[in-house]
């Protein structure tokens, strides 16, 4: 492949573009209309001297040159439409639509788009010139300070930024009656003054997918510590420290791809470079602004940043033929930085025609062309921001270090440029504090919080052997005082599964405690032990004290139903492990826990029982003709919900709504029925010696309700669900009716005989039809 490239602009983002396109392998030549007096000098580059707003000219000379790709620099032909022409001869251009184009030719269309979209940006509202009286009512009552914005193109300089409500006033009428911004303040944004760090991120772009460069930030005043009026920029830096990975990360999914994704929805799919302007403010990154091309002076910087396997021309043509995500665009590491050097007196008047003369620059550094043009042998200033000097280097310091000795090299009269380039990076640097704890995401004031609020709970589980008192390094129990004469110590830890999901869904925390504890309680139970004491381990992201103490809340009542005590546990803050907000959706009921996002977080529990040695269960003399009694389930206690969650996701149901079995309850507070602890009713017959064994049937059933709506056929019922049974006994037949009574006494009202022991091996389930409907 021979490319022929025709670069569209006469400034310093036009000469880097050049630059990097040259040394692309695929390349064959360069035009640039009408370019200056550095692309007059670029390797492979010829300067045409065409307008950039005549299109039937540009095309002409690209019919003619048999030109592969256009490119074009400014934002203005860009939103006048230079993409069509070209278009219609079969030239393929790195730019978008006029329809695209207004997402900076109008901030006030781009203003609505965000709103359209739900792309974080500041308060506002759109006036147009005959609303002067109600946009100065509005400043006044909006309870905000305010900046004003042109919101057609003004050259970068069409915002002003009041200090007062008068002086916003005054603003308004310089903009809507004075027209000190011609058409382009015909209508005016008025929005909320954001606060904070600002970045731009240039980003490539098909139409489908997109791909940011390192977050840039710019200088926009004259003056040294940001003073004086606003100018295109003074200098540049990537990336910006201030824009971290996790940072990067959420404007990725909260604004450039929300924004490329809306824009295609909406009929005017974006081609290009995006340049999306933030501010990085106490609640995240918003909009500040879109531009739809390449920004400048960021353009010459990022030039150096990128990685010698990126060939740039591949990747504007894959952008132009839709098919981005076919080439890779990668960055080195490291830092680059652009020093603008203006003639005297910009932004306002300037002289030109002043001689430049360039001596041998630094390793690593490159002088852009902005302003200047070709006279004679001689180059010569031709704008108010004249050149670029642009350097890479490993760190920020060494990049701007070389940076200012290649300014040294560059002269003519009246040369200005401000010396604190990245200042904000360097300042944030110096008076950066040590890394805490909590800047890694942990929050140890929250850990203490929890310990606090749960010290009454644990109390609440005290029994003989353990003072239910938590701090220390471990819990202490004292096996002594629980007077067993040969005891066997049982263990036993579970977790609660995807029913942890559920409730998390469902924003129901306090029952899920309750089946950790049974899930473990009940496995030492069914070996003959008496559970004495449990640990629980709590892991999130982000610790959230109420939520967490709603579960450890369950948690305690489950150890009180099993009559051991609290006595420890870990709670983990591992920030990046887990999901960090989970939203609640709007459907479901609120409640004092679940008006607000909350995040993953995971459970797993730890019991310990005793059991005299010669009641351990099961026992050796288990024979044919033994009866198996059922104890009922209180529903799905807590395993199989990974089918249950598959079953409501095709019945249509949500967890908010109406409990089909139950109208008085919501489906996600019946399906969270926790899972019953059997020690009560259960173990005074197994320390009477009274049972042969038991079997813990984990899970639970819809008993009526799966098989009606889920679809789910009658053996995989019986593999998956309890089917209403959530424990077994294996009973001598002539002690039948004795454990019977004594599990009544305890509190067991229902006992079931379900079935006998059989010489055959395995279990055999009868009469499964009659589940079916």
């Amino acid at each position: 492949m021979s490319l022929r490239v025709l670069i569209v602009g006469s400034g310093g983002r036009e000469h880097a573009l050049a630059w990097r396109l040259a040394r692309s392998p695929l390349v064959d030549h360069v035009f640039v209309c009408p370019g200056n007096g550095g692309t007059a000098h670029e390797l492979k580059s010829t300067n045409v001297d065409i307008s950039a707003t005549d299109f039937p000219a540009l095309v002409s000379l690209a019919v003619a040159n048999n030109v592969s790709l256009v490119l074009p620099g400014p934002e203005q032909p860009l939103v006048d439409g230079i993409e069509e022409p070209f278009r219609k001869v079969g030239i393929p251009v790195f730019g978008p639509s006029a329809l695209a184009a207004r997402m900076e030719g109008s901030k006030a269309f781009s203003k609505d788009f965000m709103a359209r979209h739900k792309i974080p940006t500041a308060q506002f509202k759109v006036f147009k010139a005959e609303e002067v009286e109600q946009a100065i009512e509005y400043v006044k009552t909006c309870g905000f300070k305010t900046v004003l914005k042109a919101s057609g193109l003004a050259a970068g300089k069409g915002v002003l930024i009041p200090e007062t409500v008068d002086d916003a006033i005054a603003g308004l009428r310089e903009m809507l009656v004075d027209h000190v911004f011609g058409a382009a303040g015909s209508e005016v944004v008025v929005e909320e003054l954001l606060t904070g760090p600002e970045v731009s991120v240039l980003a490539f772009a098909d139409g489908y997918t997109i791909v940011p460069l390192p977050a840039a930030q710019d200088h926009k005043r004259i003056g040294e510590g940001d003073t004086g009026p606003n100018t295109g920029g003074m200098g540049a830096y990537a990336p910006a420290p201030v824009a971290t990975p996790a940072v990067m990360d959420q404007i990725m999914k909260e604004v450039l791809q929300p924004t490329i994704s809306g824009m295609r929805k909406e009929g005017f799919p974006f081609v290009g470079m995006l340049f999306t302007g933030l501010m990085l403010t106490p609640s995240g990154p918003k909009v500040l602004e879109y531009n739809v091309r390449f920004g400048d002076p960021e353009t010459e910087a990022l030039m150096l940043l990128l990685s010698d396997d990126t060939d740039l021309a591949a990747v504007l043509l894959a952008c132009a033929e839709r098919r981005l995500d076919s080439v890779q665009v990668n960055t080195r590491p490291g830092f680059s930085v652009s020093v603008i050097l203006a003639s005297a007196g910009y932004p306002g008047s300037y002289a030109k025609g002043k001689q430049i003369t360039v001596g041998d620059l630094p390793s690593g550094v490159v002088a852009f062309h902005a302003g200047t043009s070709q006279k004679g042998d001689q180059v010569v200033t031709s704008g108010g921001r004249v050149m670029a000097v642009t350097a890479y280097a490993p760190t920020l310091r060494e990049a701007l270090d070389l940076a200012y000795a290649g300014v040294e090299k560059v002269s003519f009269e009246g040369k200005a440029y401000r010396r604190d380039i990245a200042h904000r990076a360097l300042t944030a640097e110096a008076n950066k504090p040590g890394l805490t704890y909590a800047q890694a995401g942990v929050s140890v004031d929250a850990g203490n919080s929890l310990v606090d609020a749960i010290k009454p709970l644990v109390r609440s589980t005290r029994r003989a052997g353990a003072d239910a008192e938590i701090g220390g390094f471990g819990g202490v129990f004292d096996l002594k005082a629980v007077g067993y004469t040969d005891p066997v110590l049982v263990s036993g830890t579970d977790g609660v599964g995807t029913k942890l999901r559920v409730a998390m869904d469902a924003g129901i925390h306090d029952t899920v405690g309750i089946d950790l504890v049974a899930m473990s309680v009940n496995d030492l139970l069914v070996q003959g032990a008496e559970p004495l004491y449990f640990l629980d381990y709590y892991a999130c992201s982000k610790l959230d004290v109420p939520v967490a103490t709603q579960v450890i809340k369950g948690v305690a009542e489950g150890c009180r139903q099993a009559a051991c005590a609290l006595i420890g546990g870990e709670t983990a803050e591992m920030p990046g492990m887990y999901h960090d907000g989970l939203s609640i959706p709007h459907s479901f009921p609120k409640t004092a826990l679940n008006e607000y996002s909350v995040g993953d977080y995971d459970l797993a529990g730890f019991a310990v029982g005793a059991v005299e040695r010669h009641l351990i269960l099961p026992q050796p003399n288990i024979v044919a003709g033994d009866v198996l009694l059922g104890i009922p389930s209180s529903g799905l206690h807590s395993n199989g919900f990974s089918l249950v969650r598959k079953v409501i996701a095709l019945s249509g149901l949500t967890y908010a709504s109406p409990c089909p079995w139950d109208a008085q309850t919501t489906l996600g507070r019946a399906l969270l029925e926790p899972t019953r602890i059997y020690v009560k009713s259960l173990l005074r017959a197994a320390q009477a010696g009274l049972i042969k064994g038991m079997s813990h049937i984990t899970g639970g059933g819809f008993i009526e309700n799966v098989p009606r709506h889920g679809g789910v056929a009658p053996l995989e019922m019986a593999r998956t669900f309890n089917n209403g049974i959530g424990m077994v006994l294996i009973v001598d037949p002539k002690n039948v009716d004795e454990v019977i009574r004594l599990l009544r006494e305890a509190g067991e009202p229902d006992v079931y005989k379900i079935g006998a022991v059989t010489a055959a091996s395995g279990v055999h389930m009868q009469n499964l039809d009659a589940w079916k409907v």
